[in-house]
């Protein structure tokens, strides 16, 4: 098994693929997944839509035609996805973008879009929403359906590189996390798609799309008849530390700023090493 990861790592994650993560922020790593892993992530996505946790959403307007569905967190009672995340490629891939020597977990949704969803993902960055600092982290975004081009993530290349903008909710459009003024706001990015040099691509099951938390990004509803279901993983590295905030991130996690404190190093049972340069 570990020979086949090596492979497969040295055929997906190459030194090309790296520079370019560096200076896009964002990179797609094609077929990267065996069938029997997409099997094993689909088979977790589906009974996490039957037995959502407390932390799950929908994150579509009551008129729209479509659903998007979203839950965080909840790796510990879905035995496929910890199985897909000790066994799969995704920790390995992590570390080889980022140069780090460990990396661990921040976050694992997951997410779904049923046929006919209107609602777009609004262009943002992940990090503000987050209660971490320091650059050496990588989003994961994994398809278990083919998606098309219109309905993928779309990426502002080299906006890894700031600055840091308001984090607003989705359908209100509220500055719920850091105070309103305190960080400047969004550039109308849509009504400009052409002045901005965007990025994305129409993958299949066995794909994965890897952006740093403060590339700016956003995607299209799904169309017709197609499903988007998906699974993300948030990946942290070397660098990154503790940043309490004093108001609830996304996700939140009650009492962490007690037993790690503000710059301390992630090392806490919430985010257990994944992967390790040494092996």
């Amino acid at each position: 098994m570990l020979e086949d990861l090596r492979a497969r790592l040295a055929s997906a994650v190459t030194p090309e693929l790296i520079e370019a993560f560096r200076r896009d922020g964002a990179v797609c790593v094609r077929n990267i997944f065996r069938e029997e892993e997409v099997a094993m992530l689909r088979e977790g996505i589906d009974r996490n839509l039957a037995t959502p946790s407390k932390r799950a959403k929908v994150a579509s307007r009551l008129d729209d035609p479509g659903w998007f569905f979203e839950d965080f967190c909840n790796w510990r009672a879905n035995d496929a996805y910890r199985r897909f995340i000790a066994e799969s490629a995704a920790p390995a891939v992590a570390g080889a973008l980022m140069s780090c020597e460990t990396v661990r977990p921040l976050s694992r949704p997951c997410a779904r879009e049923e046929p006919n969803t209107r609602q777009r993902t609004p262009w943002h960055q992940d990090q503000p929403y987050y209660n971490i600092a320091g650059s050496d982290n990588v989003s994961m975004w994994i398809p278990v359906d083919p998606v098309a081009r219109e309905s993928t993530l779309e990426f502002v290349a080299g906006s890894q590189r700031g600055p840091w903008l308001m984090p607003r909710t989705f359908m209100e459009n509220e500055a719920k996390w850091f105070p309103e003024g305190s960080l400047a706001d969004l550039p109308d990015i849509e009504a400009n798609h052409d002045a901005y040099p965007i990025v994305g691509w129409a993958l299949e099951p066995g794909d994965m799309v890897c952006f740093n938390m403060l590339t700016l990004h956003a995607s299209g509803g799904v169309a017709g008849n197609e499903r988007r279901r998906a699974f993300s993983i948030r990946i942290i590295g070397d660098d990154v530390r503790h940043a309490p905030r004093p108001w609830r991130t996304s996700p939140e996690f009650p009492g962490l700023a007690s037993v790690l404190p503000d710059g301390a190093p992630m090392d806490h049972p919430l985010f257990p090493v994944l992967w390790t340069a040494q092996g």
